[in-house]
């Protein structure tokens, strides 16, 4: 893959986001309305979804380097406020998710209730705000690409 073409990485991981909030939306819709399989599907692609997410997130960081917000002003502290839960919660919800999809895998229903109160919430806010940075970071606002990661520097090199 060209250099160039890693940057097509960074809207995608908004569209596996996107998806991935939709399915957990649906999927809780579907257990109010007690139709589990259709619940279970949902969960189980959103599961998929972000997993998606997650290897194209960390293969465009690694190729790409890091993003730096270009906003100024008060906009940047409400970025700010967004981006610093959102990472935080983004490395609690992985655990998480994966315990909770565990305990319905092995039909231990009680568990998973119990845990699920507190994985969807954090999950579709990771979700929603993974777009939400998205469009901030590369949509309203310019990027700026800071130092390229090793395998970028090389490239650039040769």
């Amino acid at each position: 893959m060209p250099i160039n073409s890693y940057h097509a990485l960074a809207p995608l991981n908004a569209i596996l986001n996107g998806c991935a909030t939709t399915l957990l939306l649906a999927g809780y819709v579907f257990i109010r309305q007690k139709r589990v399989a259709a619940h279970r599907a949902c969960m189980i692609s959103a599961m998929i979804f972000s997993t998606a997410f997650l290897a194209s997130y960390l293969l465009y960081h690694y190729e790409v380097g890091n993003v730096r917000f270009s906003g100024v002003g008060w906009i940047r502290a409400v970025y700010f406020a967004i981006l610093i839960p959102h990472v935080i919660l983004a490395g609690v919800i992985v655990p998480l998710a994966i315990t909770t999809v565990y305990f319905a895998l092995r039909s231990r229903f009680q568990s998973h209730r119990r845990i699920a109160r507190w994985t969807w919430p954090l999950w579709m806010y990771v979700s929603v705000t993974g777009v939400v940075i998205y469009f901030m970071l590369y949509r309203i606002y310019t990027p700026i690409y800071s130092p390229a990661a090793p395998a970028v520097a090389e490239a650039a090199a040769r």
